[in-house]
């Protein structure tokens, strides 16, 4: 499979293969979010402990993605995109399994490890599979368009399975297809030895970075369920940004560094990476902030809300393959900051709601946002994929992953923050009104705006188009 006739005939069977195993990762967050009110019933849940069904699979995803990618380049991408796919599936028995809540979140937790091993390998085979160009825009523009119907896929999905099989489905659903991925991954995708002879996975590192990655993932989670002044929430996002001078103290004084300093002196990495954190942190609270108003304000149920976003979703992948003409004929930088400035759109108009009705302004805003959101991603993977070599696809993979994962931990954190401030204050010592609340969405939504300009502005000015220079 690696070489001429025989890796052609393959590719189009890998790529579907890989994004099969993409789609599970994705569909696995959102379809537990539906189901948890049936959960929390049968399992004894306590309201505050509920969210860490959510919680672990989003720590282990975001803390282990650097290292995970890391480790593909080292031991082998197909060798660990098993690896990942095996724990993924058995820890979706376990989860459908379950009798406890403490069983489950284990192994929820188990899950996003899985996932975490999972997403940088095989994105770093795609990239192997295709050269640089037209074809491989065309796979990433899949990619994208794959995770956005994983998204819309789980919501709605979750919402039958809860109702017609029993929450458990929504984790047994992953098993054949692990399986089926297991079994046809040394028949469809090319092998490699990675580099484990010649370096070290850099343990200390490792160590440091995993760790300050979870930190900073559970800090940012704290801050959306206690508010930015728990002093939890404080210590913990303290003690996570102390260990970021640790890990380059750390990485400069260890042989085999996990992410080799010199690496943040590539200038198309870093502003791939910004992108993808920008995307990221603009889209995903926007959503969680019109979900909570179609349902919280308007009184809309589950069902219609995860309908409401399957525009946004189809959008998604229109815009995954607008981007890819469009990286092939204008390059990155453009496609990048056009997709945000359509973003940057898309939040003002979804500012438009109101607490007697919106949901022309939720489908408005939903549909540029994933536009706008499939364009600049396709962009920010092509040039993030392209600046390193083969031999660090992995790393680059999992840069971008953790990227987007710490933008969504982030940008949910903030902004749900600032909607909830700015309702308070508004509502003063009473209870928030409808209206008071939609106001505060209003000044989230202006601040995503904002912040996707601002994403904008650094494509144009940190990616570079000009070949042979990072």
């Amino acid at each position: 499979m690696s070489v001429g006739g025989e890796k052609r005939d393959y590719r189009g069977w890998a790529l579907a293969l890989l994004c099969a195993a993409q789609f599970v990762d994705v569909l696995d967050v959102n379809v537990v979010i539906v189901a948890l009110p049936s959960i929390g019933r049968d399992l004894g849940f306590s309201q505050g402990d509920l969210q860490w069904v959510v919680t672990a699979y989003v720590l282990f995803f975001a803390g282990f993605l650097l290292l995970a990618g890391r480790m593909a380049d080292l031991f082998g991408r197909r060798r660990m995109f098993v690896v990942g796919m095996s724990l993924f599936a058995s820890a979706s028995l376990v989860c459908g399994f379950a009798g406890s809540p403490l069983v489950l979140v284990v192994a929820r937790a188990a899950q996003g490890l899985g996932a975490a091993i999972t997403a940088p390998a095989a994105l770093s085979i795609i990239t192997g599979l295709y050269d640089e160009g037209p074809l491989r825009n065309r796979a990433l523009a899949v990619w994208t368009a794959v995770a956005a119907g994983g998204g819309a896929a789980g919501l709605v999905l979750g919402g039958l399975l809860t109702d017609g099989l029993g929450w458990e489905w929504a984790f047994f659903v992953n098993v054949p297809v692990g399986i089926s991925a297991v079994a046809l991954a040394p028949l469809l995708l090319p092998g490699d030895r990675g580099a484990a002879t010649t370096r070290r996975l850099g343990a200390p590192g490792a160590v440091v970075a995993t760790g300050g990655l979870v930190l900073l993932v559970y800090g940012l989670t704290r801050v959306e369920e206690e508010g930015v002044g728990s002093p939890l929430t404080l210590g913990v996002l303290a003690l996570a940004a102390a260990l970021v001078p640790a890990f380059v103290l750390v990485e400069r004084r260890v042989a085999d560094p996990l992410v080799p300093l010199e690496t943040f002196r590539v200038r198309n990495l870093v502003g791939a990476n910004l992108v993808a954190f920008v995307n990221t942190a603009t889209s995903s609270p926007t959503g969680v902030l019109l979900a909570l108003y179609l349902q919280g304000v308007l009184g809309r149920s589950s069902t219609f809300t995860g309908l409401v976003f399957l525009p946004f979703s189809v959008a998604v992948i229109l815009g995954s393959f607008a981007g890819s003409r469009l990286v092939d004929r204008l390059g990155a930088r453009f496609s990048a900051a056009s997709g945000l400035l359509v973003m940057a759109v898309s939040s003002l108009v979804s500012a438009g709601i109101s607490a007697g009705g919106g949901v022309g302004y939720v489908l408005g805003g939903s549909v540029l946002g994933g536009l706008g959101l499939g364009c600049s991603a396709v962009a920010a993977t092509a040039a993030g994929t392209a600046v390193l070599g083969r031999g660090e696809q992995g790393l680059a993979s999992g840069l971008l992953n953790t990227a987007a994962q710490v933008g969504t931990a982030l940008g949910v954190a903030a902004l749900v923050t600032l909607a909830v401030a700015r309702a308070g204050a508004l509502a003063g010592d009473g209870p928030a009104t409808a209206a008071a609340i939609v106001e505060g969405y209003r000044w989230a939504f202006y601040a995503s705006s904002g912040l996707a300009v601002l994403g904008a502005l650094v494509a144009v000015f940190v990616v570079n188009e000009r070949k042979g220079e990072a």
